[in-house]
């Protein structure tokens, strides 16, 4: 296969797919998608945890171009996602322009006329006149800083590569942490262990789940008239985007949500000592909402024990927190979540004059629309700094990103341009708007999380509505570029 092509992508999850349908779209066939793993999917194909599942509708957390009309339940689980970016593969026949298991370890600006190097961590190297980034903000689990992990001696994993043949059938399991995944694989688990320790460092806001089976005739209605699912789609987005003026605009909207939430804990844990234990003490969607029906109902399980008290160590057999209690376990199970402020890693990126963009980012990630860095020419990211949502689907984010890249690649090759480097100015003006929306979002109203960095930045939420960015990547042009000679 050559070494050379007009375009890399890295990455093959929906990101990395999408991007290769656009580009094959228009004409533009020159080019590799490289995967790190074995298969397609990104953080699809990796968390595989019990009751792994979608957060947003799946008739929105999917492509437009792709509607699937028989998703089972209106929020899909993980495997029946990953069912569905393999047959986006297979159907847009993009095998043949898909390397697995390469990962890329760094790439490097060589000139106008060489463009990138890249170089995976098998040795080889290939070159490329644009790269596109499709790599996640959820891509890097995020273990926990605590002495004495090494010296658990029973199994241990991280929720993102959970350990199927760990026997968890009458064990005693700790779980650290109360995000997004734990409170999925907690109530699928806790059934089947002799006991249950969870360590919450942070209560969690939880909400009802609007989920439920797509019914027999539903999934005929929408093969049999598209429009109807069109539309179906189209009033989901709507009832998601509201969501954004709470989010983004007017925080104290959020009371009608923190209703339900207090509505659901107050049905769902009769124990009032434990209520007072599960309710957060920092205002709601300051960190990341989370939906389940089941969560509260398996904390309340008599097998089920929360503790609040921090962990000191990890032991050989369990876990001591400060009060000088060892809490006996034999699993250890983490779901610390992701390092999503750190963007690329641990990819090394060197653009003009050898500039390192971890240099660059040493005081937070920031990107044109979430796109682009000035001092790195044909270097596009997808997910990128500022891009993440906390109303919405992140696939909207990315066919908004997608056409904007590929626009810019076919102005270029009608202009018979070799390479662009955002303007500074533009990308300077575009980041201090966002962030001076963040000020004002629920993000920035008193918490810590992990939408921001140890100095208290947020680079990784948009602060608006994503028909807002829609518009922003649509009016955007090359004018927003230098040319590079």
């Amino acid at each position: 296969m050559s070494t050379r092509f007009d375009t890399i992508i890295i990455g093959a999850g929906f990101g990395g797919l999408g991007m290769g349908i656009a580009l094959k779209q228009a004409g533009l066939n020159s080019f590799l998608i490289l995967e790190k793993s074995g298969d397609v999917g990104g953080c699809w194909r990796e968390n595989t945890y019990p009751g792994a599942a979608c957060d947003v509708s799946s008739h929105l957390y999917s492509f437009s171009f792709r509607p699937k009309h028989d998703w089972s339940r209106k929020f899909a689980p993980q495997a029946e996602i990953l069912t569905y970016l393999r047959d986006c593969a297979e159907a847009y026949q993009l095998n043949a322009q898909l390397r697995l298991n390469s990962e890329v370890a760094s790439v490097a600006y060589l000139g106008t006329e060489q463009g990138w190097q890249l170089t995976l961590t098998s040795g080889q190297h290939l070159q490329a006149r644009f790269v596109v980034t499709a790599c996640g903000q959820l891509s890097q689990p995020l273990m926990p800083r605590i002495e004495g992990l090494s010296q658990f001696q029973g199994a241990q994993f991280h929720s993102a590569h959970w350990d199927h043949a760990a026997n968890l059938q009458g064990q005693r399991v700790a779980v650290i942490g109360t995000g997004a995944s734990a409170i999925q694989f907690i109530p699928q688990i806790a059934p089947h262990v002799r006991q249950l320790t969870v360590f919450q460092r942070s209560a969690p806001y939880v909400i009802p789940k609007p989920d439920r089976p797509y019914r027999p005739w539903e999934q005929a209605l929408f093969k049999a008239m598209p429009w109807v699912q069109k539309l179906s789609r189209a009033r989901i987005y709507a009832s998601h985007e509201v969501r954004a003026v709470a989010f983004t605009r007017v925080p104290q909207a959020m009371a009608v949500v923190k209703s339900d939430f207090e509505r659901q804990l107050r049905r769902q844990v009769p124990d009032a000592a434990l209520r007072q234990r599960l309710t957060p003490d920092y205002p709601i969607g300051c960190k990341r909402i989370l939906i389940s029906n089941d969560f509260y109902p398996a904390m309340s399980r008599p097998n089920v024990q929360l503790v609040q008290d921090a962990i000191v160590r990890v032991r050989p057999d369990g876990v001591e927190t400060a009060d000088g209690t060892l809490h006996h376990a034999d699993v250890l199970i983490h779901g610390t979540g992701f390092a999503a402020t750190e963007f690329l890693t641990p990819m090394t990126v060197q653009g003009l004059n050898g500039q390192d963009l971890n240099q660059v980012w040493k005081n937070g990630a920031q990107a044109y629309l979430g796109m682009t860095v000035p001092g790195f020419p044909n270097f596009f990211m997808l997910y990128g700094p500022n891009t993440n949502l906390g109303h919405s689907s992140i696939v909207y984010m990315l066919e908004s990103q997608i056409h904007h890249i590929v626009r810019c690649m076919s102005d270029m090759r009608i202009r018979q341009i070799k390479a662009i480097d955002v303007s500074a100015t533009r990308f300077k003006k575009h980041n201090l708007a966002i962030d001076q929306g963040l000020r004002r979002t629920v993000w920035s109203s008193g918490c810590t999380s992990w939408y921001q960095t140890a100095d208290g930045r947020n680079p990784v939420n948009w602060p608006g509505f994503t028909f807002s960015y829609r518009w922003l990547t649509r009016r955007a042009d090359l004018s927003h570029y230098q040319v590079l000679a």
